[in-house]
């Protein structure tokens, strides 16, 4: 278990940019994205880390996220639009050192899945139904991805993606 805020910060960046990863030194100005590990005051921002990962690396990010005490607190989507991408993010904090954490992946808006989080907190089971339900975004394995909120056959009806006409 990490000790510090710092060191877990460095864990996951580690863990998040694997081997044989792109570095900003080995890498143009143009094609530089943040870095998939960031800190912040949490005064300023509500999180004291952000991670960004790829979508196969978010269940083995719960994962680490379990094994370091972290509870998870919500899971919740934003249509990005005008990217064609659909965003999940996780809600993650430690109750006894007081700790959050939120990361977040993309998804293509064309096939916005990505594997269910809730074999390893189950309480993810309804967020991930919601968000479901209100986005459209399929978590792959899950065990029971119905309708929570709407009526059951709204199907095709995700009234939170921004292109939602009633």
């Amino acid at each position: 278990m990490s000790h510090s805020l710092e060191d877990l910060a460095g864990q996951l960046a580690r863990w998040v940019q694997g081997p044989g990863s792109l570095s900003a030194g080995d890498a143009t100005a143009e094609t530089v994205a943040p870095p998939p590990v960031q800190t912040f005051d949490f005064a300023a921002r509500g999180v004291n880390l952000d991670v960004t990962l790829t979508p196969d690396q978010v269940v083995g990010f719960a994962e680490i996220m379990d094994r370091e005490g972290f509870s998870i607190d919500t899971v919740t989507g934003v249509d990005w639009l005008p990217q064609e991408q659909m965003e999940v993010v996780y809600d993650f904090f430690h109750p006894h050192k007081n700790w959050r954490v939120a990361s977040r992946t993309r998804v293509p808006r064309t096939n916005p899945e990505v594997a269910t989080i809730s074999g390893v907190f189950p309480g993810a089971n309804w967020h991930e139904r919601e968000t479901h339900e209100f986005l459209g975004i399929r978590f792959v394995g899950h065990p029971n991805l119905i309708p929570l909120l709407l009526p059951e056959d709204s199907v095709n009806y995700h009234p939170l993606r921004k292109d939602f006409v009633a």
